[in-house]
């Protein structure tokens, strides 16, 4: 029961409706339909939120403003004050990012025989993976096949993804989901022990792999185990704040410093993997995010001003289903899963207005029309929002399913008092992926030789669009791979002389574009303080 009367009395239309919403099957939107819903209501098609970039790889691109300001701004370092005679740790394969895609990466390097080691500007863990909740993709069924899968993600996209890059994401799924079993994920199973899979946004076959509904938690504590098994060196609290390249161009090291101390070292490097992952906590046109304390678009900072280039960088996901209610876990993500379980949306006056598992894209713009132009959101301490029904999961498949498959949504909620089993919840959209990062080869090298990436700092893998899953699954096949391509490369760079110049030409370009923002980069975390100042 919700204290707010008008939210309440809300709840009890929803509670009214549901033995005849549960009924529904709502038809799904036509192609035309979604172009102009996203065109009028998504907020990547807000012309006031972006600008033109004027300086750098991706000059005459629009990027959103927050982004911007720190593609063009000056570095933490300073060229001239900065000594690179004598490196502070000196490795065949750096890993930057102690996420999903880094472990992995560090994990196939190491099993590769490099020497490896691993910087991460908070603990290893404290990523987006850790907080993904509802799966991760694969066709590995016999009604299923890896072309399917490819023809799901490409349309969910918007036609827009690499295609090598999304073949391959596809086709590795089912050895992704292999190695992680072996290394000790706990996927559900059924009593004899085959997978149990089930749908998500935008999914023609039942592909989701999931441990209930803590996925990136159970994925994301193997890799970490696995990392510290093999005792691969992990430096914490530690930020990559410049990348090093030689004298001939290619990526060489990094510039590191110690964020209690702000004690700055060197890292010398044959090849370096940038695995920094998003920019939630950049929290684009003020939505609230999902994402990790640290998700400050930090990769994309750095070889940015080394050169790299970017692709579909005006383009993020919001995830429909935050939580809009209670204020204390404002933002936080309610999986997706909740919905491929039976949930569905439901306006104010407890109407079904569309169809549980439309894209992402597309049910975050339906969600934000039914809060402004059509009125039939309910209104919240912090805004509008609308109702995921959750009771209906065990209207559809019995009592306890709820606790037996999102565990953790039961918890989050109940914590507030309200029991998701008989109250629907209020969701918003809330700012969870980006679509777009750094520009890669199918090896996952940048623009920039020995520079590689993986996560969520690349773009191009989903296009314009991620489904459901994807994400994790991203992390693992392109983690695994930038790992035994920046090993197998490492074999054969010979050391050479260490240089910032490409700083000094950045700060150049800036002053003779007139484009620096005033600010310095990386972020490297959010601004919540009364004072408005950065770290």
């Amino acid at each position: 029961m919700y204290l707010d009367p008008v939210i309440q009395a809300s709840a009890e239309k929803v509670a009214a409706a549901r033995t005849e919403n549960v009924k529904l099957d709502p038809r799904r939107m036509t192609a035309e339909e979604k172009d102009q819903l996203l065109k009028t209501y998504h907020p990547d098609y807000r012309e006031d939120q972006f600008q033109i970039l004027r300086a750098g790889p991706n000059k005459g691109d629009k990027v959103p403003h927050e982004l911007a300001s720190l593609l063009q701004a000056r570095s933490r370092v300073d060229p001239a004050q900065t000594s690179l005679d004598a490196p502070d740790y000196d490795v065949d394969v750096l890993v930057i990012g102690g996420g999903g895609a880094g472990t992995s990466a560090a994990i196939e390097a190491h099993e590769a025989g490099a020497n490896v080691m691993v910087v991460t500007k908070l603990r290893m863990g404290d990523a987006n993976t850790m907080m993904a909740e509802g799966g991760i993709q694969a066709a590995g069924k016999p009604n299923d096949s890896p072309a399917q899968h490819f023809l799901d993600a490409y349309g969910g996209g918007h036609f827009a993804a690499q295609k090598d890059l999304l073949a391959k994401l596809v086709t590795e799924a089912p050895e992704a989901i292999r190695w992680l079993s072996e290394l000790g994920v706990e996927f559900d199973k059924a009593p004899d022990g085959t997978m149990i899979t089930t749908h998500g946004g935008g999914t023609s076959r039942k592909r989701m792999h999931a441990a209930k509904d803590y996925s990136g938690a159970e994925i994301m504590r193997t890799l970490r185990d696995e990392v510290l098994n093999r005792q691969i060196p992990v430096v914490d609290f530690t930020a990559a704040i410049e990348l090093v390249l030689d004298e001939n161009g290619r990526c060489a090291g990094a510039v590191l410093m110690n964020m209690e101390t702000r004690e700055r070292k060197l890292a010398r490097a044959k090849t370096v993997i940038l695995a920094t992952g998003g920019a939630g906590r950049l929290h684009y046109q003020g939505f609230p995010t999902s994402n990790h304390y640290g998700a400050t678009a930090d990769g994309l900072v750095l070889a940015y001003r080394a050169g790299a280039r970017l692709l579909y960088a005006d383009t993020l996901q919001y995830h429909p289903t935050g939580a809009a209610f209670p204020a204390q876990i404002f933002g936080a993500l309610v999986t997706e899963k909740v919905r491929s379980v039976g949930a569905m949306l439901i306006n104010a006056n407890g109407e079904a207005f569309m169809n549980p598992l439309e894209t992402r894209d597309v049910s975050a713009a339906s969600i934000i029309r039914e809060c402004s132009d059509r009125g039939s959101g309910v209104k919240t301490p912090a805004g509008y929002a609308v109702w995921l029904d959750t009771p209906m999961i065990e209207l559809k498949h019995g009592k306890g399913t709820i606790e037996k498959r999102i565990p953790a949504m039961m918890r989050m909620f109940g914590k507030y008092g309200i029991d998701i089993r008989v109250d629907p919840i209020l969701v918003y959209p809330t700012l969870h992926y980006q679509n777009g990062g750094l520009k890669i080869t199918v090896d996952g090298q940048t623009d920039i030789e020995n520079l590689f990436a993986a996560g969520e700092v690349v773009g191009g893998i989903h296009g314009r669009n991620r489904l459901m899953g994807n994400s994790l699954l991203d992390i693992i096949v392109f983690g695994r791979n930038a790992g035994r391509s920046a090993a197998e490369k490492s074999r054969g760079v010979q050391p050479e002389k260490l240089t910032l110049a490409h700083v000094d030409q950045f700060h150049r370009l800036l002053d003779q574009s007139g484009a620096g923002s005033g600010a310095v980069s990386p972020k490297l975390l959010p601004t919540y303080n009364s004072l408005g100042k950065d770290f």
